[in-house]
């Protein structure tokens, strides 16, 4: 039953992740990009610190290391990364499905990163490849030798820097290793984070006018409630019981939803060139993550 559970869960946060892809293209229509990345975590932040009010006696960080725990996920985790991934998808040649398969090279990245801030770790011939392989399959998925290219490689550079803004971001508060429950430091970084970027917003003169239709609301309630503050819930729940190798896998499911929702929802195809740049990247995550997915399959025949 518990193996039911964790693989409904599992299902139910993939597309909540992935159809927040869509729900982003949409909402861009009615909304500058940076200003509803900020409109987004202005909600989910308060829901995520009341729910760790709820959660946890230490919802105020203390002490240096805390709070740069806390700065750090503000900046690389939230700021950043939505930041980058919002104006990327302004672009009309990065689809909901293009934009979820660049970001499923995060976990990769991960483990790029980690080699530079734990340098005694060094990748193995097959970890190196799996690296090259997920760059790789980004470079597959701008698809250079196509006519859209030169018009769309700038939001999927854009895409880029928000997945290894991520990654960045996942390392040092790692490294960091501050002894903060993670549901407060998330709803800090959410808080944080989005004033960052209003103050970016305000920056880039981006409008503060925005046309509230019931569209644009449906858009910015489904990745406050939805995507951040539901799939946050349950993936604090499947982080504890799964563990991180298996809820990694999340990112892979997740362009799935992406493509299946921009289909239905926006009319957005899915061609080859996507399809191929997902199979080389998720690829490069096996060769980089085999010792740990051999022992994750092994413990499930016990």
């Amino acid at each position: 039953m518990s193996r039911y559970r964790n693989l409904s869960l599992f299902l139910v946060l993939a597309a909540a992740w992935g159809a927040a892809f869509m729900a982003i293209k949409a909402g861009l229509s009615y909304f500058p990009p940076v200003l509803f990345a900020a409109l987004r975590y202005d909600v989910a932040g308060v829901l995520m610190l009341a729910y760790a009010g709820y959660a946890t006696d230490h919802l105020l960080p203390e002490g240096r290391r805390e709070w740069l725990a806390v700065w750090v996920g503000a900046v690389f985790l939230i700021a950043g990364y939505h930041a980058l991934l919002f104006v990327g998808e302004t672009s009309p040649d990065v689809t909901s499905a293009s934009a979820a398969v660049v970001v499923s090279l995060s976990p990769v990245l991960t483990t790029g990163f980690s080699r530079v801030f734990l340098p005694e770790e060094r990748l193995a011939p097959a970890g190196l490849l799996g690296l090259v392989l997920g760059l790789v399959g980004v470079v597959v998925l701008a698809d250079p030798g196509s006519a859209a290219f030169e018009s769309g490689v700038l939001g999927e550079a854009l895409v880029f820097g928000a997945a290894a803004c991520f990654a960045l971001g996942s390392v040092l508060t790692t490294y960091l290793d501050a002894d903060l429950p993670i549901e407060t430091m998330e709803a800090w970084s959410m808080l944080l984070g989005a004033l960052l970027m209003h103050i970016v917003s305000l920056g880039l003169g981006e409008p503060l006018a925005v046309d509230w239709t019931w569209e644009a609301v449906a858009a910015l309630a489904y990745l406050s409630l939805v995507a951040s503050a539901l799939g946050f819930l349950i993936y604090f729940d499947l982080l504890d019981r799964l563990g991180p190798i298996e809820i990694n896998l999340v990112s892979y499911v997740a362009p799935v939803f992406a493509a299946v929702s921009g289909f239905l929802v926006l009319g957005e195809a899915l061609d080859a060139t996507t399809a191929a740049g997902f199979a080389v990247i998720f690829l490069g995550f096996c060769l980089l993550k085999r010792e740990a997915i051999q022992d994750e399959i092994g413990s499930w025949r016990v």
